[in-house]
C-alpha cells in the first residue's frame, strides 16, 4: 500500500492556561489548504514553544499516523480527533512506527526527509487532548510517532505520495528505539546499534551512550531511612565553618561513602529539621565528617550548640556527584563551602597515590574564610601531578603571597587563562552563578560537556518545559487547609507538611519547591528524586521503576511519612 500525506498541519506557539499556570506551547496544529513550504528548520507558519525539546534541525517535522488516531479513539472511547490533534505536522496514512526505521529517507512532494528520532515524551500532548496519561501510553502502546530532518527543502501538500528512497542502517524501528530508551529490560546489542546510527539525533544517541557507559545500576543506600549516629567531635575550621565528626553508636565501622556524596540529618533546633551536608572526610574511614558553614538556624545549632556525645538521626550517604575512575586529568573546582565534596575526592586521589594530573582550583574571600586549606595542601603535596590555584577576592597582598593565591574572584575568564587541559574530567561545587560561569569556562576551554560534573547547594534547578510567567517565590508551607495524609518533607527546600492529595509533584508545586519534569506520567525519569525515608505508591505505575531509594514524583503519592531530597 502506498503511504500518503492526509494533512499538513501548522500552528504558532501561544499561551495556554493549564492547572492555574500558563504554558507557552505550539502543540495546537491545524491543517493548511494547498501546498506548504517545508524548510530546514520548520514549515512556513509553524513554530514551537519549547525549543529545547521540539523543533530545530533534528526535529523539524513531526509525523503521526491515522492508524494511531483510530487506535486512540478506540482506547479512549472518543471520536472526532481532528488532524493535528497529536501535535503533528504531517498526518499520514502508512509509515507505522514498528516499520519505519531511524535513518530511513523519504521523498514527499518536492522535499526529502530523514527519520531522526521518536517523539519526545511531553505532558503537553496530554494537555492538548485532556488525557494526562497519554505521554505514558504513547510509549507503552508503542505508538510515539517520529521526527524528520529536512534533507531537501520544498513544498508538500495533502495527498502527496510518500516514496522511500533509502533504508537506514541498523534496521532499528521507531517503536524499538523509543522502547529502548523508556522501557525496562534494555537489549545491550540494540543499544550498541542505536548509538552507532549516524542519523539518530545527538540527544538520543548520547542517552544510549550513557546507558552503555553505566557499569551497573546505582547501588541502594547503605541503610533505609534514618539511623542514630553519635557526634564524636565538633571542630572549627575557619571563622564560619565547623566540622562535625560522626560514628555509629556502637563504635562499629560505618559503610564507606563514595567521594563527593552527602549526608542528610535531622537537626532538632530547626523548624523544618532535615538538612543535607557534603561529606568532607576521606572515603573508607571509620566514621563520617561533615563541614558546615554557619548561615541559618540549623547550621548555627550544628556549629555552635552541638557537642561531642550528642546523637543525630542521619540518612545513608547519597548522591551521584562522585569521583570517576580513569587516567585523565582531574579538575576540582569550588567556591566557599563548595570545597567539601571535592576535598573528599582529593582525599581519595591521595589515598590511591594517583598519578593523574590533579588541579585544585578554589575561590574564597581570604584566608579567614578558606576552610580546610592546610588539609588540602598536605594532600596535594603527596600527588606527583598536584597543582593548586587559589583565588582570594578580598585579601591583602601579604595574605595572597603567603599562600601563593591569585588576586580577584575565580571567574570564567580567570579559569580560561589557567590553560586547563581539554581532556580533563571536572568536578564543580559552589553557588548557582559560580557553577554557570565555571561550566561555560570549561566548555570554552575545550572540555566535553559529558566530562563536567556539578553539585549545587540547596534545591536543584527547576526543569519546567513550556511554563511561563511564574513568579519567583521561595519554598513555603502549602496554602489553605492542612492535608490529612502522611507528612511529606522536602529536605533541600526546608518544607514539611501533611499531604493534601494529588501527586508529590503537584504538592511540591503548591509549595513552590523547585520541580523537574517533562512527561508528568512516569516515562522520562526527569523527575527522579532520592527518597531519604518513607515509601510511596504509584498511579499510574511508571513504565520503568526508578532505582532503589528513588521515586518518580510525577506519579507518586506518599504511603508513609516521607522525606524527599528536593
Amino acid at each position: 500500500m502506498t503511504a500518503t500525506v492526509l494533512a499538513v498541519n501548522v500552528g504558532m506557539p501561544k499561551n495556554v492556561s493549564w492547572q492555574g499556570k500558563t504554558v507557552y506551547t505550539g502543540v495546537w496544529k491545524h491543517p493548511v489548504e494547498g501546498p506548504a513550504m517545508v524548510r530546514r528548520l520548520n514549515i512556513d507558519g509553524d513554530g514551537q514553544g519549547d525549543k529545547a525539546g521540539h523543533g530545530g534541525e533534528q526535529r523539524a517535522v513531526f509525523v503521526y499516523q491515522i492508524d494511531s488516531y483510530r487506535h486512540w479513539e478506540q482506547h479512549f472511547g472518543r471520536e472526532g480527533f481532528e488532524y493535528g490533534s497529536f501535535g503533528e505536522n504531517f498526518t499520514v496514512d502508512g509509515l507505522p512506527d514498528h516499520e519505519v526505521c531511524i535513518g530511513d529517507r523519504y521523498r514527499i512532494g518536492e522535499a526529502e526527509f530523514e527519520v531522526t528520532q521518536p517523539r519526545v515524551t511531553c505532558y503537553r500532548v496530554g494537555m492538548r487532548l485532556g488525557e494526562p496519561e497519554l505521554p505514558s501510553l504513547l510509549v507503552s502502546h508503542h505508538r510515539p510517532g517520529f521526527y524528520f530532518r529536512v534533507i531537501r527543502e520544498g513544498k508538500v501538500s495533502a495527498g502527496d505520495r510518500i516514496v522511500k528512497t533509502r533504508t537506514g542502517p541498523g534496521a532499528l524501528s521507531v517503536a524499538d528505539t523509543d522502547a529502548l530508551l523508556y522501557l525496562p529490560d534494555k537489549d545491550e546489542a540494540k543499544l550498541h546499534v542505536a548509538a552507532g546510527i549516524p542519523a539518530l539525533s545527538p540527544g538520543w544517541r548520547q542517552s544510549f551512550e550513557q546507558l552503555l557507559g553505566t557499569a551497573a545500576p546505582e547501588a541502594a543506600p547503605a541503610w533505609a531511612g534514618f539511623r542514630p549516629l553519635r557526634v564524636t567531635a565538633v571542630r572549627p575550621e575557619s571563622t564560619s565553618v565547623t566540622s562535625v565528626y560522626l560514628e555509629a553508636e556502637d563504635g562499629a565501622e560505618l559503610p564507606a561513602a563514595l567521594p563527593g556524596q552527602y549526608l542528610t540529618l535531622r537537626v532538632p533546633a530547626a523548624a523544618s529539621p532535615v538538612r543535607s551536608y557534603s561529606i568532607s572526610s576521606a572515603p573508607g574511614t571509620a566514621g563520617y565528617r561533615i563541614s558546615v558553614k554557619r548561615e541559618g538556624v540549623a547550621s548555627t545549632y550544628l556549629t555552635t550548640e552541638l557537642a561531642a556525645g550528642a546523637v543525630l538521626d542521619v540518612a545513608a550517604p547519597r548522591g551521584d556527584f562522585v569521583l570517576g575512575a580513569g587516567t585523565s586529568p582531574v579538575l576540582l573546582v569550588s567556591a566557599g563551602i563548595g570545597v567539601t565534596p571535592v576535598l573528599a575526592m582529593l582525599h581519595q586521589l591521595a589515598a590511591q597515590g594517583s598519578s593523574r594530573p590533579v588541579w585544585w582550583i578554589h575561590g574564597a574571600r581570604g584566608p579567614a574564610e578558606h576552610p580546610l586549606a592546610a588539609e588540602a595542601a598536605r594532600l596535594l603535596a603527596t600527588l606527583p601531578g598536584g597543582r593548586s590555584d587559589i583565588f582570594f577576592s578580598a585579601a591583602t597582598a601579604d595574605e595572597r603571597v603567603a599562600v601563593g593565591a591569585h588576586a580577584g574572584r575565580l571567574t570564567k575568564d580567570a579559569l580560561v587563562q589557567l590553560g586547563v587541559p581539554a581532556d580533563a574530567s571536572a568536578y564543580l561545587c559552589g553557588p548557582a552563578a559560580f557553577m554557570t560561569d565555571m561550566t561555560a569556562a570549561l566548555t570554552a576551554a575545550g572540555l566535553d560537556a559529558s566530562c563536567i560534573h556539578t553539585e549545587l547547594f540547596g534545591a536543584l534547578d527547576a526543569i519546567n518545559p513550556g511554563l511561563v510567567g511564574q513568579p519567583a517565590r521561595p519554598p513555603h508551607q502549602p496554602e489553605g487547609p492542612p492535608g490529612t495524609g502522611p507528612t511529606v518533607t522536602f529536605a533541600r527546600s526546608g518544607v514539611s507538611a501533611p499531604f493534601p492529595g494529588g501527586t508529590l509533584l503537584e504538592f511540591a508545586e503548591a509549595c513552590d519547591v523547585p520541580t523537574r519534569y517533562a512527561c508528568r506520567s512516569g516515562v522520562c525519569h526527569t523527575c527522579v528524586t532520592p527518597v531519604l525515608s518513607g515509601s510511596v505508591d504509584y498511579s499510574p505505575s511508571p513504565l520503568e521503576p526508578p532505582a532503589a531509594g528513588q521515586t518518580l514524583v510525577c506519579c507518586a503519592t506518599p504511603h508513609t511519612d516521607l522525606v524527599l531530597d528536593m
